[in-house]
This record gives structure tokens, C-alpha cells and sequence, in this order.
């Protein structure tokens, strides 16, 4: 994504998904007044990042400048989606203050271009701009950069 704009709106909702407890979900969320991660992840390479949020957790970020959205791209994978409501609802238990939301129509990979069957990580700033993106695993350089990005901008 390009860095330093704001992505077009995106509303997940109805049969284009939404959080975990079917409510509707917008990308004007982003532009909170927090620095946030977002993980786009297909539930086939769901542990591809790993690395990367428990760096992020590990930080321990002031919860009322930081937070995370967690994406799921459904279209992208043959896992029936009871067992990837299963298995969402224990991430939801690991990581409580992340936002789980569910992409049923690959709407992100659509309208932003984010990879698809994939994992991407999109670092916004406290007004929405992207501050830092990438498509894949993580290299060990790219998790100290978006580990000293988000403290640059809290």
C-alpha cells in the first residue's frame, strides 16, 4: 500500500463479512487518534507473521495510543469457515484487545490491492495514513522497523 495515503473507505458487513459478532466494520475505524496494525491474513498462512505481532505485544504499546485489527481474508482458503470461527475465537482469547474481522468477499485484496492468499501488515497512523507495509513474511530487519515505526509515531 502506498505510504503516506489514506486507503479508499472499506465497510465489511452483511454478506461481506464484519467482526466476529456479525456487526458491521469500516476502515474510517483506523482513523481512531491510535497508531494501529492491521494483519491481513488468509487462515492458510495465519502463522506466517507470528513473529511479527509478538514483537509488536512483547513492546507493550500504551493501550490509549496503540492498538490492532486482525483481517481474515475467508475467500482465500478451503477451511470451512466453522472451523475458522473455531479457531478465531481463540486468538480472539490470546490477543483481547485486538479487533477480529471477517473478509468473506476479498474486499481488501480488491479495493487496496493487498496480496492475496498471503499475510500483509499495514501500519496506520493516528489519522489513518499508512505508515509502513508489507506483503509476506517478515523479515528480521522489517520487525525492528515496524517495532521503532509505531514508537516514532505514538
Amino acid at each position: 500500500m502506498p505510504i503516506g495515503e489514506v486507503p479508499p473507505t472499506i465497510v465489511l458487513k452483511d454478506d461481506l463479512g464484519g467482526r466476529l459478532d456479525g456487526t458491521q466494520w469500516s476502515s474510517e475505524e483506523l482513523v481512531s487518534g491510535k497508531v494501529l496494525v492491521l494483519f491481513y491474513v488468509d487462515p492458510d498462512e495465519s502463522d506466517l507473521n507470528n513473529h511479527v505481532s509478538e514483537a509488536l505485544k512483547a513492546e507493550k504499546y500504551p493501550p490509549e495510543n496503540y492498538g490492532s485489527v486482525a483481517v481474515i481474508n475467508m475467500a482465500a482458503t478451503w477451511l470451512p469457515n466453522f472451523a475458522i470461527n473455531i479457531k478465531l475465537k481463540s486468538k480472539q482469547e490470546e490477543y483481547k484487545t485486538t479487533v477480529y474481522v471477517k473478509d468473506l468477499e476479498k474486499i481488501l485484496v480488491k479495493k487496496w490491492g493487498l496480496n492475496d492468499d498471503d499475510s500483509d501488515v499495514v501500519l496506520f497512523s493516528k489519522d489513518g495514513k499508512v505508515l509502513y507495509s508489507v506483503d509476506g513474511k517478515f523479515t528480521d530487519t522489517q520487525v525492528k522497523e515496524i517495532v521503532k515505526t509505531v514508537w516514532d509515531n505514538l
